[in-house]
């Protein structure tokens, strides 16, 4: 790590650590600033964008860790998607709950080999419905963000998320979108909007909000 990393970390863990003054330690703030940082370094298409992919990952994680340990109480549903890349399926599912819900649900996603960038031709069915996933990212699966989960829907990642009892979880068996064109990935996209909205209707008995 360069010298410029270093100093981007530390005003990264300078801009976090009081927002979570009381909760945690500066010292575990900076532990997932880093621990986020090694992770999407690894497979980030675009270097220069590390940075502030880094803080938003750091943040949704130490929000979770808080959550998970009791520190903070969530006054909605917490739902986790998780497939392989986080590239397609997840993504979608995250997209089209948080659109529904209306904040009726807070919404993660995760993939357990994350891959570097979110399938163009998901994207592009996305902003077809009118969801933008432009500045989104594929984003590894972590403990704390599973801890933090009512409900876990699980898309052809097999074991690799890990179980806790008190949680709820769904396993959803669906095609994985990479490599196919824009009229298959439609019909996924389509499939998944079905799903999410059932499971929406499960967590809140009431319609949906466009």
């Amino acid at each position: 790590m360069s010298r410029g990393d270093r100093a981007t970390i530390k005003g990264i863990v300078g801009r976090l650590a009081p927002d979570y003054a009381g909760v945690f330690g500066a010292e575990t703030v900076e532990r997932y600033v880093n621990e986020s940082w090694e992770q999407l370094a690894m497979t980030a298409r675009i270097p220069s964008f590390v940075p502030v992919l880094t803080e938003r990952f750091a943040r949704e994680r130490l929000k979770a860790l808080a959550q998970a340990e009791g520190l903070s109480v969530s006054d909605v549903p917490e739902v986790l998607f998780v497939c392989v890349h986080n590239a397609g399926r997840s993504q979608m599912a995250a997209g089209l709950l948080h659109r529904h819900a209306g904040g009726r649900v807070h919404v993660r996603s995760a993939g357990s080999t994350p891959a570097s960038e979110i399938n163009p031709a998901v994207v592009q069915v996305m902003d077809e419905v009118g969801i933008d996933l432009a500045a989104e990212f594929p984003k590894p699966l972590t403990d704390e963000v599973v801890r933090a989960a009512d409900v876990v829907v699980t898309m052809g990642c097999g074991d690799a998320c890990p179980l806790y009892p008190g949680k709820r979880y769904l396993d959803w068996e669906l095609e994985d979108p990479a490599g196919l064109g824009v009229e298959d990935v439609r019909v996924i996209r389509d499939e998944i909007d079905r799903r999410v909205r059932r499971l929406l209707a499960e967590l809140v008995g009431s319609t949906t909000r466009h």
